[in-house]
């Protein structure tokens, strides 16, 4: 764009001055050219303030209606021109052309500024009044003089004509203040740059015209245009130019006060001076404008420096102030930092090289009980031990030779009562700086944090109740014995788990428990030889370490006491309480190959593990003893464990089915219901026996899901039977664990199941052992409840073998008793069994129950229950547990038997 215009600019100039295609083509060019300049100029500047907001918008859209002003007055000279051949002065074209000096001058004078004080708005004033008066002086001497010297038409003729140069000077005025305020402030200066130097253009050729117009040598299409289509060109390119964003935020300071603006209004009265001592050495004349115009501007220059001495007068005050504040603020500081320091929890000491004390803080009376005199002067290795004394001379040997280094050491430090206190000292080698010119020793008393650590340390290692060591502090020992035992030596760890603990908890509580255990540690501690170690790893379990000779009986001597020692009665509470006490052995020499290898930790780890398995051996074979660990333990448990993970898959695989065994009515021998028994074909082990997975799914928690799955297998087998059958289905038993009656939701899960399949309630008998009776008692009785509302049938198994009695028996819901097998195994012979079994059925018949005989294996049994009047059989007398085809094979023929009967 700046190539063009200039182009076009030169373009005009060359036409113009050349007078191309004679004076009429010239005159022309010119006045199309100046309107078409000025309407270009106009329309930038107004979409120039399109794109702003606020005093910018309002600034160049003045300008712009200013320019458009002159555009308007131009066409109407041109009109005038074509339809009179002359343009007279004044004329309607002199209405637009002045319009741009007003309208201009507003846009310029609106043209945003930053904030001021009122000193610099007054300085401002005041620079702007010297650049006014001064301008007008040199526009008196070179054009205003001149053109009144120069007579005219008329008066309004003389005054239009001055007017242009005079509006000239004014927006000059505003163009130059602006310019130096804006670079005062940091601001660019490109674009009012550029309107000023349209301005200047357009003086020139205003006063040419002006003077040319009085004299009677003005016409258009001279080298006076010229000068205006410049003038319009230039703020055509300021209004086009890019704007400038980002550049400073409204709160970054200005980067200060620059020459320019500092300066111009002196160099404007330098101007006007030297121009009016010109004038007069050439015209060797006067004037009463001259002279007062003079005396404005030194009026004006005195009142500037007026205020620039108020303004020094209070810039000093405040100079003062600020260094009186700064320095109170630093007296201030100084006093803080020695209160500080002398009433700091650290010591600050400074010393030389010899350690001989340069200067002591006063806090050392109150840390260490010295005074700060006493030591100052001194040597401070005198007032520690020998230890301390030569660890502290080594570490200021290590920091004198390096400026700044630091170093922290712990030391002991006889307090002034002859207490020891533990001390941290940190040393920083300040020999090279001059306003201390030594070492800085920071001292604080960790006494309190080294107990404090002390006595974390012991917690975590050590039994809150009893104070034994814990898993932790054991676990390292045993694995220091086993890196420390010697060659003939021997490393065994001892479990103890006491029996019936949990009673005790349950029945008198947890302080009487903790009683108890108290009293066990005192026992354990003497039972042990001196040097073994007794530790406390939780609940009712207690581990002993202890060293012997290889192949020595050390370790089963000390289990044996400490078995012995759990007999007498412990009193707590004004109570003798009993417990017994399991015991497992391992001893290191019994690992083999099995440790080779390994560290001392996993060895620990290993002998800790199959401690814990021999006392469970302990246990099992009835508790109060001890047992060794055997390798045939771990093979156990790692067996027990793959059996787990198995048994967690075998429901997804389909590897689980059931099985059905028949009950018998003993009135008419037919099939009269179903017993559903879970099978379990391993696909490597072959047929699992029941009793190998189903305590294990107890213990684990399996035999829940799968308890769901058999009853939701069988239920769905006897709907499938009774489609086949047409008959009603068949009654179907299905035994629940006590696991499962732990789940509150039992009651929900039978009912989601006889909906799943269709069974009716009724059809349903669940099997459960005495042990539901005599666990959490209120609880499921509450279950029993609810299972009974849904219409299903309850059942005890096993009954006579565990310890209900018949008030529990009265208050379940029980329909029916399952006399155990170990009772008809013996009937015919003579015995308590026998008599025991006839007792059941008598039991039930009173209290309104159908008995069940389990176990039938003979003719014999079969005659005995139908005379004691049992209801139901069951055994391999008819039939074993088989799979679903061959029990409904079962059914159908006793279905078919059984009108005929």
């Amino acid at each position: 764009m700046c190539v063009a215009v200039a182009v076009v600019a030169a373009g005009f100039g060359v036409v113009l001055s050349a007078e191309v295609g004679g004076p009429g083509t010239a005159k022309t060019i010119s006045n199309f050219g100046l309107c078409a300049a000025a309407l270009c100029a106009a329309v930038a500047c107004l979409i120039r303030a399109a794109t702003l907001r606020g005093r910018m918008r309002a600034s160049w859209g003045l300008v712009g209606l200013g320019v458009l002003s002159w555009a308007g007055g131009q066409a109407c000279a041109v009109r005038l021109d074509l339809l009179t051949g002359t343009v007279p002065l004044p004329s309607q074209a002199d209405i637009g052309y002045l319009g741009m000096v007003v309208l201009a001058s507003a846009g310029l004078f609106v043209f945003p500024a930053a904030a001021q004080t009122l000193a610099n708005r007054t300085r401002s004033v005041l620079d702007g009044l010297m650049v006014a008066v001064s301008l007008m002086l040199i526009a008196w001497i070179f054009v205003i003089h001149p053109l009144l010297e120069a007579g005219g038409d008329s008066r309004l003729a003389l005054a239009v004509s001055l007017a242009y140069p005079l509006g000239d000077v004014v927006m000059i005025t505003i163009v130059v203040y602006l310019l130096a305020l804006r670079r005062r402030e940091g601001h660019t200066l490109a674009d009012l740059a550029l309107v000023g130097a349209g301005i200047i253009a357009f003086a020139v050729s205003d006063i040419e015209y002006a003077y040319l117009n009085i004299i009677g040598a003005y016409y258009p299409g001279g080298v006076t245009d010229i000068g205006w289509f410049a003038g319009f060109a230039l703020v055509l390119l300021a209004a086009a130019r890019p704007v400038a964003r980002g550049r400073r935020t409204a709160a970054e300071p200005a980067t200060g006060r620059q020459p320019l603006g500092v300066l111009l209004p002196y160099v404007a009265v330098l101007a006007a001076l030297l121009t009016s001592v010109l004038w007069f050495a050439r015209s060797g004349q006067t004037s009463a404008y001259v002279e007062s115009t003079q005396s404005a501007v030194i009026l004006l220059m005195i009142g500037r420096q007026l205020l620039t001495l108020l303004e020094n007068r209070g810039l000093t005050r405040h100079l003062e102030a600020r260094v009186a504040d700064r320095t109170a603020e630093l007296y201030a500081r100084e006093q803080r930092f020695h209160a500080l320091v002398q009433h700091s929890s650290d010591v600050v000491t400074v010393v030389g090289t010899d350690a001989e004390v340069l200067y002591q803080s006063e806090s050392v009376q109150r840390v260490f009980g010295y005074p700060a005199e006493v030591l100052t002067g001194r040597r401070l290795t005198s007032v520690l031990d020998t230890e301390s004394a030569t660890r502290l001379a080594a570490a200021l040997r290590s920091v004198s030779g390096r400026p700044y280094a630091s170093t922290v050491l712990e030391l002991t430090i006889r307090h002034r009562d002859r207490r020891l206190r533990q001390a941290e000292m940190t040393i920083t080698n300040l020999l090279d700086d001059p306003s201390v010119g030594g070492l800085v020793l920071n001292t604080r008393d960790i006494s309190e944090r080294k107990e404090l650590q002390e006595q974390l340390v012991h917690e975590a290692y050590h039994d809150a109740l009893t104070q034994l060591g814990n898993r932790a502090l054991f676990r390292e020992r045993v694995a220091e014995a086993l890196q420390e035992r010697p060659v003939d030596g021997d490393v065994t760890v001892l479990f103890l788990d006491l029996d019936g603990f949990k009673e005790v908890n349950d029945s008198l509580g947890h302080l009487a428990g903790d009683k108890l255990l108290v009293q066990v540690a005192d026992r354990l501690r003497e039972s042990v030889r001196e040097g073994d170690m007794v530790a406390r790893f939780g609940g009712d379990e207690f581990a002993v370490l202890i060293g012997s000779e290889l192949g020595s009986d050390d370790a089963e001597g000390v289990a044996r006491r400490i078995v012995d020692g759990l007999h007498e009665p412990f009193r707590v509470d004004e109570r003798d309480l009993h417990v017994r006490g399991s015991v497992g052995l391992a001893a290191y020499s019994a690992l083999g190959d099995d440790a080779a290898g390994d560290s001392p930790v996993e060895a620990a780890e290993q002998l800790m593990r199959n401690a814990d398995l021999a006392m469970y051996r302990a246990k099992h074979t009835g508790g109060s003893g001890f047992a060794s660990y055997d390798p045939q333990m771990l093979a156990g448990l790692v067996e027990r464990l793959e059996l787990e993970a198995d048994l967690r898959l075998a429901l997804t695989r389909g590897e689980l089915t059931v099985h059905y065994q028949p009950t018998i009515d003993m009135t008419d021998s037919h099939v009269a219901g179903f017993e559903a028994l879970v099978r379990w074909q391993h696909p490597v082990r072959g047929l699992i026996s029941p009793m190998a997975f189903i305590p294990l799914a107890e213990t684990t928690g399996l035999i829940v899901p799968l308890g769901r799955w058999v009853l939701t297998e069988a239920c769905r087998q006897a709907m499938e039977w009774s489609r086949q059958t047409g008959r009603p289905p068949v009654k179907m038993a299905v035994n629940v664990s006590v696991r499962q009656f732990d789940h509150s939701d039992l009651a929900a899960m039978v009912r989601e199941v006889l909906t799943e399949t269709g069974m009716p309630a009724d059809r349903l008998c669940l099997e459960m052992t005495e042990s539901v009776l005599m666990t959490d008692t209120e609880e499921n009785l509450a279950q029993l409840v609810r299972l009974k509302a849904l219409g299903v049938t309850l059942a005890i198994d096993d009954f006579g073998t565990g310890y209900s009695s018949l008030a529990y028996l009265r208050r379940f819901p029980v329909d029916t008793l399952k006399i155990d097998r170990s009772f008809v195994e013996r009937l015919g012979e003579q015995g308590d069994d026998a008599a025991l079994a006839g007792t059941i059925v008598q039991l039930g018949q009173s209290l309104g129950m159908s008995t069940v005989a389990e176990g039938i294996e003979e003719y014999g049994q079969l005659a005995a229950l139908r005379a004691m009047g049992c209801t139901f059989a069951q055994g391999f007398y008819f039939s074993r547990p088989v799979p679903a085809g061959e029990a409904g094979r079962l059914l159908l023929e006793s279905a078919a038997v059984r009108p005929s009967a």
